[in-house]
C-alpha cells in the first residue's frame, strides 16, 4: 500500500506518512490495530520512505549527449596524466545571487538545546560566486562576479590564466550556462590559441561537472548557519575561507563513472528504443 498513490485509495494527500497508513491498513481490514509507529519500522525496515522525494533531471540520451559526456569523462580519468604534462582539468560553476543575510540573535548550542537562529532577517544583498575546481587535487579558487554575464566571466577567466600563466592549457568542464556559450566567450577562447580547451556537459546532465560536488562540499561547511552584517563581511569571509577548505578539506573527489559505464548505459537506452 506505501508504494501506492494515496489516490488509489480514494483520499487526496499527496504522499503517506505513518498514521495516514496505519488508519488506512485498519480501514482496508490488513490489520484489526496498527500503531503508526509499527507501521514506520516496517517501512524502515524495507527501506521505504513514502514521505521523502528527491528531483533529479532527465538526460537526453541522444548522439549529443555521448559526444560531450566523452569528452569529458575523458577529462577525468586521465586528468592526472594531463597535469604532469603542465594541462589541468579545470570545472567551473556559480553560485548566482547568493543572499547575504543577518539574523540577530544567535544563540549557540548548549547541553540539551540545539543551536537556534532568528527567523527573522537583514538582507544585505547579494553576490555571485565563481568556483574553479582543480580536479586532480580538488583545491579550489573562489572568483567574485560583479554582474552574471559572458563579460565578467571572460574577465575571471582572464584573471585565472594570468595566475597560473606557468601552465600549457586548461581542458574547462562547465554546463550550458548563457554566459559560457555566449559569442564572446567563444570569440575570446579562440584568441587564446588553444589555452583554453572548452568542454560542456550534456543538456539536463550538469551532474557531470565536479564542480557542483565542490559547491555542496564547500557550501556546507561555509555558507550555511552563518550571520553576515555587510557585504564586506561575507567578502572576507569568502576570501579567508577557500584557502582554509584547501588546506583542511580539498582532495581529489572519488569518481567512479567511467566511458565505459557511460557507453554502456547508452547502448542500453538505445535497445530499449528498438524494442
Amino acid at each position: 500500500m506505501a508504494c501506492l498513490e494515496p489516490i488509489a485509495k480514494g483520499l487526496h494527500i499527496t504522499h503517506w506518512t505513518s498514521s495516514d497508513l496505519a488508519r488506512q491498513a485498519v480501514s482496508d481490514g490488513i490489520a484489526d490495530a496498527i500503531s503508526p509507529r509499527t507501521v514506520w519500522q516496517i517501512l524502515h525496515d524495507v527501506d521505504l520512505q513514502p514521505h521523502r522525494t528527491r528531483y533529479w533531471k532527465t538526460a537526453r540520451l541522444d548522439a549529443e549527449f555521448k559526444k560531450r559526456a566523452e569528452k569529458v569523462l575523458w577529462c577525468y580519468a586521465n586528468a592526472g596524466k594531463l597535469a604532469a604534462r603542465g594541462l589541468w582539468v579545470v570545472c567551473i560553476d556559480e553560485i548566482p545571487n547568493f543572499q547575504i543575510l543577518e539574523r540577530r540573535p544567535w544563540r549557540r548550542a548548549i547541553p540539551g538545546s540545539i543551536e537556534q537562529q532568528e527567523f527573522e532577517y537583514t538582507r544585505h544583498g547579494t553576490v555571485n560566486l565563481l568556483l574553479f575546481l582543480i580536479v586532480h587535487t580538488g583545491r579550489m579558487e573562489v572568483a567574485v562576479e560583479a554582474t552574471k554575464d559572458a563579460k565578467e566571466y571572460i574577465r575571471q577567466l582572464k584573471a585565472f590564466r594570468r595566475r597560473h600563466r606557468s601552465l600549457r592549457g586548461v581542458f574547462l568542464i562547465q554546463d550550458g550556462d548563457p554566459s559560457h556559450t555566449a559569442a564572446d566567450t567563444a570569440a575570446y577562447w579562440s584568441g587564446c590559441r588553444g589555452w583554453w580547451r572548452g568542454r560542456f556537459t550534456p543538456a539536463h546532465a550538469s551532474w557531470l561537472n565536479q564542480a557542483e560536488l565542490l559547491v555542496g562540499a564547500f557550501g556546507q561547511r561555509y555558507l550555511q548557519r552563518a550571520s553576515w552584517g555587510s557585504r564586506d563581511q561575507f567578502l572576507d569571509h569568502v576570501d579567508a575561507s577557500w584557502p582554509e577548505y584547501n588546506r583542511l578539506y580539498a582532495h581529489a573527489f572519488d569518481w567512479s563513472w567511467t566511458n565505459h559505464m557511460m557507453r554502456q548505459r547508452f547502448a542500453k537506452h538505445l535497445l530499449k528504443q528498438v524494442s
